[in-house]
């Protein structure tokens, strides 16, 4: 069997003297969507800044795809492949949508090629390129977010609360993009969401963060499901 597209052993840490996170372990198949789910200060951002190599770790392991990059730096956890969209904004306004998405590519070489592809994604991308990133809604940012992420082919993405404020429409465009990468790439992916219904929608699997453990997993196809993380996110 191939190893894991992601990996997390009992990894504890957080900011400077605060402990956020006490021992989570979180596992991603290749090819599989994962929705970590939990209220808010529960340690969901905290998970994938650890993963990223943002945050230091105090203790446990990161693997991507069977290599140990527990203590890698940012940089070097991107080179695997991996895309981050982080909550914060995330774009740059005053460049237009051409080079944000330019950011997603180690070379301008192939950039028509990976156009092509998520612009079926994202049709209303197609024809803007020279417009100014900071010029468009705020559901339009967060496609944006999701094309730059897209356009670099990653073996793992990290999306972190995309769904915030925006209208039905635009997650189900964004749910139909990240199921259809999936399908058509074997991307593996962890979703951070307070969207119960939009995990359930996108995801394979599901995780419920509380107090920085994971406390609840299971299948998002399962009977009990839905009823299990409302359970968890009441109290």
């Amino acid at each position: 069997m191939s190893d894991p597209a992601l990996d997390l052993q009992n990894v504890a840490g957080g900011y400077d003297e605060a402990m956020v996170l006490r021992g989570v372990s979180l596992r991603i198949a290749p090819g599989t969507i994962t929705a970590l789910l939990g209220k808010n200060g529960m340690g969901k951002t905290t998970v994938l800044k650890s993963i990223m190599g943002y945050l230091p770790k105090r203790a446990g392991t990161v693997r991507l795809f069977g290599q140990d990059v527990t203590a890698w730096p940012p940089h070097k956890v991107a080179r695997q492949q991996v895309a981050y969209t982080p909550q914060e904004q995330a774009l740059f306004a005053e460049l237009s949508i051409r080079d944000n998405l330019r950011l997603g590519l180690a070379r301008d070489a192939g950039f028509d090629d990976r156009f092509a592809a998520v612009v079926e994604h994202f049709p209303f991308l197609s024809g803007r390129l020279m417009q100014l990133a900071g010029t468009l809604s705020g559901g339009e940012q967060k496609m944006l977010l999701v094309a730059r992420a897209l356009m670099a082919q990653p073996r793992l993405i990290l999306i972190d609360e995309i769904t915030e404020g925006l209208q039905p429409s635009v997650i189900t465009r964004l749910a139909t993009a990240l199921r259809r990468e999936r399908d058509a790439r074997g991307t593996a992916m962890l979703i951070v969401e307070q969207n119960v219904g939009f995990a359930l929608q996108v995801a394979d699997r599901y995780s419920v963060l509380k107090r920085g453990e994971v406390v609840a997993e299971g299948a998002t196809a399962a009977a009990d499901a839905e009823q299990t993380i409302h359970a968890h996110l009441r109290v």
